[in-house]
């Protein structure tokens, strides 16, 4: 019985690896390239153990451990150094990359009838949902060997084999737990959107409890997934157990997944969508009334999330005077500009890292309008008195409001929370100023979305790639000292770092007038191109 319900799965894994080879391949050689070029950096930067001790009484603040997690501050080696800084945010963009690939082969696949397709083919009932979870463990199986051996022949002294795979391991670990995530999640709702939404929101609740509770309870952290990423300890005491506890919880994840994907109908969920009106409303009734419609719930939840995740880094903001007032080594490395309190020399770090977190929405909102053309539904509306700059403008707007609203939002949650803690909070415009100033580089990924769109529309996908190589260039570019050209090629490395610096609003002028040239170009590429279907 077991076998024919497993039918084919290993000819349907291959399938699924050739239709997603390239996309597999970005994803393992950005991974395991931004993951192999720090160590070295590092190397380089701080060549004593004096450096390291420097660097390791820098990242010793609750700012940072909320961030980057704890780390073994007293022996800051190399290896050490690289595990603290890197490791977290890798493995969390390592889950986003499981449930990406695990919701396009089990809810995306479904909702579009390539499922019923493919069962109507001599298959097993779950051949294909566990053909996607092979996919995707083999995927992470591959990123592990890759980042294990390829730290450990780097060279570096304090980098051993056996931390070098725990490494490696802690990051496919984190894979597998999220692809089994978000193959459950495949199997309550009925939409990919869903889906994804929700796993999307575990990762983020998995990131702040663990920033949470690592300052406040760190014991409370060995419930966040992600905090079992930081209790390896790779270079250090390597402790296997983390490891160990994500395999086991990924298998009892993909059973269940497994026994609920068994007795489901097909192209159903255990939460079914709610009937809507019977009748619609005049708003609904317009092409911008149905796309924000269709964005409601996932823009709902971004909206509570990012305004989560200010408060979560406000919330740490108390702790730290207190922190800088008795530790001279801070005092000196940290000389804040007159007028600028050493607390607020933090924030531009905090605000880049949540105005790139708040680009995600919009840029999906955009590209809603490509995933609306590609399941074929974009004709029904252009057959009908809707113009192509009507439909493409209502999904512009609502890009352009839902940026604002989340940048907005963080910048809400990081001062209110901030206010609670601190002796002397810091003044609601410096903060909601200095958070709007990255707006016009919202604007800008927004816009190479909407042109990409117009010329390009199969390669859309290229918009997250930059997105990423901001985080990255803007992240580590001060850790890894890169050349100033390298973070000016991302709109986010022109916003001046108020409150430390001057806010320069010829900068921010300039980025929205390239920001509505580019808009202009992909609406009239969207104009003359072909419409898919």
């Amino acid at each position: 019985m077991a076998r024919a319900f497993m039918d084919k799965t290993s000819y349907l894994s291959r399938f699924l690896i050739r239709l997603d080879r390239i996309r597999i391949m970005l994803w393992l050689f950005g991974l395991a390239f931004f993951t192999l070029i720090v160590p070295n950096a590092l190397a380089e930067l701080y060549g004593s153990q004096q450096e390291r001790d420097g660097m390791a009484e820098t990242m010793a603040n609750p700012a940072m451990i909320a961030m980057v997690g704890p780390g073994d501050l007293t022996n800051y080696t190399v290896g050490a150094m690289t595990a603290h800084q890197m490791l977290l945010m890798t493995a969390a963009v390592v889950g986003l990359m499981s449930i990406l690939l695990v919701s396009r082969h089990t809810r995306a696949d479904e909702e579009d009838g390539r499922i019923e397709m493919i069962r109507s083919l001599p298959t097993g009932r779950l051949s294909y949902l566990n053909a996607s979870l092979l996919v995707s463990g083999g995927t992470n199986a591959v990123l592990a060997i890759i980042t294990g051996f390829g730290l450990y022949a780097l060279g570096i002294e304090s980098m051993d084999l056996e931390g070098s795979l725990l490494y490696g391991a802690a990051l496919g670990g984190t894979g597998l737990v999220f692809a089994g995530v978000t193959a459950i999640f495949a199997q309550l709702f009925e939409s990919s959107r869903s889906t994804i939404g929700w796993s999307v929101a575990v990762l983020l609740l998995a990131y702040l409890f663990r920033a949470v509770t690592d300052i406040s309870n760190e014991g409370l952290s060995w419930l966040s997934p992600l905090g079992w990423v930081t209790k390896t300890e790779a270079y250090s005491s390597d402790n296997w157990l983390p490891v160990l506890l994500m395999i086991g919880v990924s298998g009892t994840l993909y059973i269940l997944a497994n026994y609920l994907y068994s007795i489901r109908d097909l192209e159903r969920g255990f939460f079914p969508s709610r009937p809507g009106r019977m009748y619609a409303s005049r708003f609904l009734q317009s092409p911008i009334g149905l796309a924000l419609r269709l964005q409601q719930t996932g823009t709902i939840s971004w909206a509570i999330g990012l305004f989560v995740v200010g408060a979560s880094y406000g919330s740490v903001l108390g702790d730290m005077e207190s922190f800088f007032a008795g530790n001279e080594m801070m005092e000196q490395l940290l000389q804040p500009a007159e007028g600028v309190s050493l607390t607020e020399q933090f924030i531009p770090i905090l605000l880049m890292v949540m105005a790139i977190l708040a680009t995600i929405p919009p840029v999906m909102a955009m590209n809603k309008l490509k995933g609306e053309e590609n399941k074929d539904r974009v004709t029904h509306l252009l057959g009908r008195a809707v113009s192509r700059t009507r439909l493409m403008g209502g999904y512009l707007m609502i890009a352009i409001v839902n940026g604002f609203v989340m940048i907005s939002l963080t910048a809400i949650g990081l001062w209110a929370a901030g206010t609670a803690v601190m002796v002397d909070g810091i003044e609601f415009g410096t903060i909601y100023g200095a958070a709007l100033s990255y707006y016009p580089a919202i604007l800008i990924i927004i816009s190479i979305t909407v042109f990409f769109i117009g010329f390009l529309p199969k390669l859309t996908s290229i918009v997250w790639l930059y997105l990423f190589y901001s985080f990255v260039v803007l992240y580590l570019g001060s850790l890894m000292q890169f050349p100033d050209w390298v973070g000016k090629l991302s709109p986010f490395g022109y916003i001046p770092q108020v409150p430390i610096e001057d806010a320069a609003p010829m900068t921010l002028i300039i980025l929205s007038v390239i920001a509505a040239g580019l808009i202009v170009f992909g609406f009239i590429g969207y104009n003359k191109r072909d419409i898919q279907g």
